[in-house]
């Protein structure tokens, strides 16, 4: 039995300006080719859609990069941006203190007609990630804090920290998508 006495908490809100950061991946077509089809092939090996706020006529299961291997490269590619951000813009060079980052979660999801995701975010996952894999210019934007509107593009990668609420409106045309979510985990040196 917990003997801890109750706690009053109080919370404080606190205006900050978090960053969100966008990247052209279509030098990368291999890598985006190779997450495409694992797309098809998930839906065809694991056509059940994971319930979750996406809202979404395809949702894969959170460990997909684990289910298909096609994915891990895509993940790759995002974990370096965010190393690369993180030492640009906010100013930590994970590698100088001995942090990796690792995907701990991803998934894929495939919209159409109506299709949304509610509010939410990725706590505790220090960055989530979506790569759109198809996007038209009708199809819904992600958008942060019910103000910052991003519009998807085919090939683009959108890196927030997890903590930042988002959301997805009903969309008008197809989107398909790579979702991920990465962790911080220290380097342990095998010297003594």
């Amino acid at each position: 039995m917990d003997k801890t006495p109750e706690l009053d908490i109080t919370k404080i809100a606190v205006p900050t300006k978090l960053p969100i950061f966008c990247c052209d991946l279509n030098n990368h077509p291999g890598e985006l080719a190779l997450a495409r089809e694992a797309v098809d092939e998930l839906q065809v090996t694991h056509p059940e859609s994971v319930p979750s706020n996406v809202k979404a006529k395809y949702s894969s299961s959170y460990k997909s990069h684990l289910l298909n291997s096609k994915l891990v490269p895509l993940t790759q590619i995002v974990m370096k941006v965010a190393k690369r951000m993180s030492k640009e813009t906010l100013s930590c060079d994970l590698d100088a203190i001995n942090i990796d980052l690792f995907t701990a979660d991803c998934w894929c999801a495939v919209y159409e007609h109506s299709d949304q995701t509610i509010p939410h975010n990725h706590f505790p996952a220090d960055f989530s990630a979506v790569v759109y894999l198809e996007a038209s210019p009708q199809s819904a934007p992600i958008i942060f804090a019910n103000s910052i509107v991003v519009k998807p593009v085919s090939g683009s990668l959108v890196l927030f920290p997890g903590i930042l609420e988002h959301h997805v409106p009903p969309t008008d045309e197809r989107r398909v998508v790579v979702a991920m979510n990465i962790f911080k985990i220290p380097r342990f040196s095998t010297s003594a």
